[in-house]
């Protein structure tokens, strides 16, 4: 097995929903607005840009699982996906879990099992207390 990891904090925000069916969002912005229904978490250390090289080239292949665990205040998600060669990371300030095959520079994983609406909603409840978010991601590669 092949693997690579990357982890960075980020924060929550009193308008976070968490409602958006098809995709889930860390940004680097500061503000929300009740229209970011797929944002989960603002302030973020990182944007797709700023990962980790190793877990770029592994997050390539479409054969590589790709992990995001979010942690806030002991509450912890998981989210499931799938790397794809069309992954560029070119976005500064997002990163974007999505439940299609759809990529663009703010793409960081494909095919995923959850969207911000299936998120655990304790989880949710503390992200909406501002608290600091803590950002897991692994890409792994079976050969």
């Amino acid at each position: 097995m092949i693997r690579a990891t990357d982890s960075f904090r980020a924060k929550g925000h009193r308008l976070i929903s968490a409602s958006h069916a098809t995709t889930l969002e860390i940004t680097k912005d500061v503000n929300l607005t009740r229209r970011g229904s797929c944002i989960v978490a603002v302030n973020s250390e990182k944007g797709a840009v700023d990962l980790s090289s190793d877990f770029k080239q592994l997050a390539k292949d479409p054969e590589t699982v790709i992990t995001l665990v979010i942690e806030c205040n002991g509450i912890i998600d998981t989210v499931v996906a799938r790397g794809s060669q069309n992954l560029t990371f070119t976005h500064p300030t997002d990163i974007v879990f999505r439940k299609s095959s759809f990529t663009c520079g703010r793409t960081v994983a494909i095919h995923s099992d959850k969207s911000a609406s299936l998120l655990k909603r304790s989880l949710v409840e503390e992200l909406r207390k501002e608290r600091e978010v803590e950002i897991f991601l692994e890409a792994r590669l079976q050969i």
